[in-house]
C-alpha cells in the first residue's frame, strides 16, 4: 500500500523507489549514462511512471536528444499532473528553450504541490524578474526569506524585489532590519560595502538626503564601504542636494581625482546654481571663470577647456577657440573636428572657427613645389588642411573639401586619414564606387590595421560589392569558420549585418536583406536572454548596484539605433511582400555582375558548402554523450538565401512583432511611426494607425511622408464597406478631421499641400505619389515630379534617388531624362550614371590584386 498522501500511480516499491533516488543523484552529478540506465530499469516494470519518464526526458535533453526528451517529459506530465517533479522538469525544459512565460506557468504549477521547495522558488523568482512580474517576485522572495532567514542573500533579494516593484520604503525597511541582525562584519568586506551603497542609493532616491549622508559618512569612517570613488560621488551629490557649503569642496576633490570627467564639472557648476544646458548671460561669466581656474590648475585636462567653448560667446569664444584649435592641430590630433562639431549648431561659432582655421592655414601655406620652410611645421600644415576639409564637407561644400584634400595628399601621400576622408566626401556626394576605391587605398597603406580593413569592407558593401567586402572582412575572421560572413554574424557584428542588409536591399535581394535584418533582431533577443543568469548571480555575489543599472538598460535595449533601423527596414520588406506577394518568387537581380564575377560567386558558394559539410562530419565524429546542457544550441540554418523567411506566412504579424517595442522606446522617431502605421492599417488596426499618424503629426505636421499616409488613411477609411465597432468609428470621426478636414477633397488637399511646399523636393515627390494613388494621369504625375529640377526647388541627393526609384516604379519613359538632368545637377555623383557604365564603375572601385586574392598580401595580415 502506498504511503499516505502519495497517489497510487506515483508510488513505487522500495527497490524502484531507491533506484529513482539514484536517478536524481546521477542527474545532479551529471552521470547521464548511469541515470538513463537506471530510469530505463524502472520503466521496464512501470512504463507509466510519470516522474521517471520526466527524468528520462530531462537526461535525454542534456545528452542532445532534445525532441525525444521533450516528448517524454510531456508524456510524464500527462501521466502525473499533481507531481511537483514533473512540473519542475517541464519548467526546466521550457526555460532552456527561452520560453519563459510557459516555464513560469510550469513552476507555478509545481509550487501548488510543493509550495516550500527552495529550488523551485528560486528559479521562479528568476523567471519573474526576467518577465518583469515584480509584484509576484516580492511574494516569492518573501517566501524564500521566511524559509531561510539565515541566508544573507535572501534579505538582499527581497530588498531588490521591492526596489524593482517601486516600493522603496519597504526596501529601506528590509535593509535596515538586515543591517541590525548582521554581526561581526570584517573590515573591507566587499559584500557589505555593496549593501550599504545600495542602502544609500535607496535613501537618495527617496529624497532622504540627510539620512543618506549620515549613513554614508558613518560607513566610510568604519571602513565598511570600501569604494572610495563611490563614496566621494555620493557625498558630493548629497551635499549639493542639502545645499551644504561642503559640497563645493567635495566636487573639487572629485575633479582633482579625475579632471577629465565632464560630469564632475556639471556637478560643481550646478552646485553654484549654473545649469550648463540653460546658460544665461548672468551665469555665463561665473561659469567661464570657474572653468578657467580649473584649466589653469589642471593644464593637461581637456574637459574644462572644451566645456568653456560651449559656454563662451563672442570675443571670449574667439580667444578660447584659437588657442584650443591651434594646440590640437600642432599635436596632430585627428579627432579635433569631431570634438568641435557640436559647436556648429551656433552659426556665429561656426563662422569664427572657419575664419581662425583659414587664418592658420594662410600662415602655414607655402609653394607646393618648394620644400617646407623651417619656420613651418609640415605636420601642422597637413592636419589643418584635413580639419578644413572636414569643416567644408560638413557644411555641404564638397568641392572645396576635395580641393583641400588634394593639396594635403600632394604634400603627404602616406597619411591614411586623408584617403579615408576623401572616401567619405565621395560617399556624401553620391559616388559609392569612388568612395570604396579611396578607402581601399587607405587600407593598402597599412595592411595590418583592422580599422582600415573594416572601413574598406564597409564602403565596399555600400558600393554593392558584397563578395569583395566579405573577402576583406575574411582577413581577420576565424580561418575554420564556415565563412567570414557566418563568423561575423556569430560574433554579433551589428555594423556588418546592418551594412550587408542595406546593400542587399539596394540590389533588390529582399530575401537576403530580410534574413540579415532578422539576424540583427535575434542578436537583441540574445542580449535580452543573457541577463537571465545575472538574476541569481548578482544577488548571490552582492553586485547589486550595477545589476539594477543593467536591468534599467535592458528595459530600453531595443531603442538601440541598430535595432530601430533593422525593425523599420524589415517591416517595409514585409509590407511589400503583403502588397505584392510575387516579390517572394522573383530572383534577386544580378545584372550588376559580369560573367566572370558570377562564375567566381558560384565557385565561392561551392567552397563554402564544402567547408560546412566538412565541419558537420567533424562534429558527428567527435559527438559523445557529454552534458550538452538544457539550452538549445544555435539552430541549423536551412535557409541560406533567406527565401523561406521571405515566403513565410503572416508577414504583417511578423512586422508588427518587430515594431512593437518602438512605439514606447522611440516616440520621437518619425520613421518608426510611419512603419507602425503601414503595418497597422493593413492589419485593419485603425485606431493604432490613427495613433501613429497623430504622433507623427505632433513631431512634424509638414512631413511629406505624413502627407502620403494621411491621404492613404482617408481613402481606406472612406472606402470601407463594413465599418468597425461603433467606438472605433467615434474615435476616428473625432480625430481624423484634425489631420484632414472633412469638407476638403483629397485632390484639393494634395494641391494645397503642393502649393505650400512648392520649393521642397521631398514634398513635391510626396504630392506626386498622392496624385498617382488618386489615379491621376501618368503625364501629370511626371510633370509634377520634374518640377523638382526647377532652380528654386531644394533638391538633395537622397530625394533625387527616391524620385528616380519612383519613376522606375511607374515605368515612366522619362526616367532616363531625369537621370541625365540629375547627373548634371550632381556632377560628382555616380548613382545616376548610365546603367551600362555600372560594371566599369564597379571594377574601378577595386584594386588590382585585391580582388584576385593576392596571397602574398594575405600572409601579411594579422589573423
Amino acid at each position: 500500500m502506498p504511503p499516505a498522501g502519495i497517489p497510487p500511480a506515483r508510488a513505487l516499491p522500495s527497490k524502484e523507489s531507491a533506484l529513482f533516488k539514484e536517478v536524481l543523484h546521477y542527474y545532479e552529478d551529471r552521470q547521464l549514462k548511469k541515470g538513463l540506465k537506471a530510469a530505463d530499469t524502472i520503466l521496464k516494470k512501470f512504463p507509466n511512471h510519470g516522474e521517471t519518464l520526466c527524468m528520462k526526458g530531462l537526461i535525454l535533453t542534456h545528452m542532445g536528444r532534445r525532441e525525444e526528451g521533450l516528448e517524454l517529459v510531456k508524456q510524464g506530465v500527462r501521466l502525473d499532473l499533481t507531481s511537483h517533479i514533473c512540473w519542475h522538469v517541464f519548467g526546466l525544459i521550457q526555460k532552456g528553450q527561452k520560453n519563459y512565460e510557459e516555464a513560469l506557468k510550469s513552476y507555478t504549477q509545481a509550487l501548488r504541490f510543493d509550495k516550500d521547495n527552495m529550488n523551485i522558488l528560486r528559479d521562479a523568482a528568476h523567471l519573474q524578474t526576467q518577465l518583469r512580474h515584480y509584484d509576484a517576485l516580492v511574494e516569492t522572495r518573501h517566501t524564500l526569506l521566511r524559509l531561510r532567514p539565515q541566508l544573507r542573500q535572501n534579505w538582499i533579494a527581497l530588498a531588490v524585489a521591492y526596489t524593482l516593484s517601486g516600493n522603496l520604503i519597504e526596501a529601506k525597511h528590509v535593509l535596515e532590519q538586515f543591517e541590525r541582525i548582521v554581526k561581526n562584519v570584517p573590515d573591507y568586506d566587499v559584500e557589505m560595502s555593496e549593501v550599504l551603497l545600495y542602502h544609500v542609493r535607496i535613501l537618495e532616491d527617496l529624497g532622504e538626503h540627510a539620512e543618506a549622508l549620515a549613513l554614508l559618512d558613518s560607513s566610510a569612517k568604519s571602513r565598511t564601504i570600501i569604494d572610495r570613488v563611490a563614496i566621494m560621488e555620493f557625498r558630493a551629490r548629497l551635499l549639493s542636494k542639502l545645499k551644504s557649503p561642503e559640497a563645493q569642496q567635495a566636487w573639487q576633490g572629485l575633479i582633482e581625482q579625475n579632471p577629465d570627467c565632464y560630469g564632475y564639472y556639471n556637478g560643481i557648476l550646478a552646485n553654484r546654481g549654473i545649469d550648463l544646458d540653460a546658460i544665461t548671460d548672468e551665469t555665463r561669466g561665473e561659469a567661464l571663470q570657474v572653468l578657467h581656474d580649473f584649466s589653469q590648475q589642471f593644464s593637461r585636462a581637456a574637459a574644462p577647456l572644451r566645456i568653456a567653448l560651449t559656454v563662451a560667446v563672442g570675443d571670449e569664444f574667439k580667444a578660447l577657440i584659437e588657442s584650443y584649435l591651434r594646440s590640437r592641430l600642432e599635436k596632430g590630433i585627428p579627432s579635433v573636428f569631431t570634438d568641435l562639431k557640436a559647436l556648429y549648431r551656433d552659426a556665429a561659432k561656426r563662422e569664427t572657427i572657419e575664419s581662425i582655421a583659414h587664418a592658420l592655414l594662410d600662415s602655414l601655406a607655402h609653394a607646393s613645389d618648394a620644400p617646407c620652410p623651417r619656420s613651418i611645421d609640415p605636420a601642422t600644415y597637413v592636419w589643418t588642411l584635413y580639419f578644413l576639409a572636414q569643416h567644408h564637407s560638413h557644411l555641404g561644400r564638397h568641392k572645396r573639401a576635395l580641393e583641400l584634400l588634394d593639396t594635403a595628399l600632394a604634400h603627404t601621400p602616406t597619411l591614411p586619414e586623408l584617403y579615408l576622408f576623401r572616401g567619405r566626401v565621395l560617399k556624401r556626394v553620391g559616388d559609392p564606387y569612388g568612395a570604396a576605391r579611396w578607402v581601399d587605398q587607405a587600407r593598402l597603406l597599412d595592411l595590418q590595421d583592422r580599422f582600415l580593413n573594416t572601413r574598406c569592407g564597409k564602403y565596399r558593401l555600400r558600393a554593392g560589392l558584397i563578395d569583395e567586402a566579405v573577402e576583406v572582412f575574411g582577413l581577420f575572421t576565424k580561418k575554420d569558420a564556415a565563412s567570414p560572413a557566418q563568423d561575423l554574424e556569430d560574433m554579433q557584428s551589428l555594423l556588418y549585418l546592418t551594412e550587408e542588409a542595406d546593400a542587399q536591399l539596394r540590389l533588390g535581394n529582399y530575401a537576403m536583406a530580410l534574413k540579415k535584418y532578422v539576424g540583427i533582431a535575434k542578436i537583441f533577443d540574445d542580449f535580452e536572454d543573457d541577463q537571465f543568469d545575472f538574476h541569481g548571480y548578482s544577488v548571490r555575489k552582492f553586485t547589486i548596484n550595477i545589476y539594477l543599472n543593467m536591468l534599467k538598460w535592458e528595459d530600453t535595449l531595443r531603442s538601440h539605433p541598430a535595432y530601430v533601423h533593422a525593425a523599420i527596414a524589415a517591416s517595409r520588406i514585409l509590407v511589400r511582400v503583403h502588397d505584392d506577394p510575387t516579390v517572394t518568387t522573383k530572383p534577386a537581380s544580378q545584372s550588376h555582375l559580369s560573367d566572370a564575377e558570377k562564375k567566381a560567386k558560384k565557385k565561392a558558394k561551392k567552397a563554402e558548402k564544402k567547408v560546412q559539410e566538412d565541419s558537420k562530419k567533424g562534429a558527428s565524429a567527435n559527438s559523445t554523450n557529454e552534458d550538452k546542457g538544457l539550452d538549445a544550441g544555435p539552430p541549423k540554418d536551412d535557409d541560406p538565401d533567406g527565401t523561406k523567411l521571405l515566403q513565410a506566412p503572416e508577414p504583417l504579424e511578423r512586422a508588427a512583432k518587430l515594431l512593437k517595442p518602438l512605439s514606447s522606446l522611440t516616440k520621437d522617431n518619425l520613421e518608426a511611426w510611419f512603419a507602425i502605421y503601414d503595418v497597422a492599417v493593413r492589419r485593419k488596426k485603425y485606431l493604432q494607425a490613427l495613433q501613429a499618424l497623430n504622433h507623427a503629426h505632433r513631431l512634424d505636421p509638414d512631413s511629406p511622408e505624413l502627407h502620403i499616409r494621411v491621404v492613404d488613411f482617408k481613402r481606406r477609411w472612406s472606402s470601407l464597406s463594413d465599418k468597425p465597432a461603433e467606438s472605433v468609428v467615434d474615435v476616428v470621426s473625432s480625430c481624423l478631421p484634425k489631420l484632414i478636414p472633412d469638407e476638403v477633397s483629397l485632390e484639393l488637399f494634395n494641391s494645397q499641400y503642393l502649393q505650400r511646399h512648392s520649393s521642397r523636393g521631398a514634398a513635391i515627390l510626396a504630392a506626386a505619389k498622392v496624385s498617382r494613388a488618386l489615379d491621376a494621369p501618368r503625364e501629370e504625375v511626371e510633370a509634377t515630379v520634374f518640377n523638382t529640377l526647377n532652380a528654386d526647388v531644394e533638391l538633395d541627393l537622397e530625394t533625387a534617388v527616391a524620385i528616380d526609384a519612383f519613376l522606375s516604379e511607374i515605368q515612366s519613359p522619362r526616367e532616363d531624362e531625369f537621370r541625365t538632368a540629375c547627373q548634371q545637377k550632381f556632377e560628382l555623383s555616380s548613382v545616376f550614371a548610365p546603367r551600362e557604365e555600372v560594371p566599369a564603375l564597379r571594377r574601378s572601385a577595386l584594386q588590382q590584386g585585391i580582388v584576385d586574392g593576392n596571397e602574398s598580401k594575405k600572409e601579411e595580415m594579422i589573423s
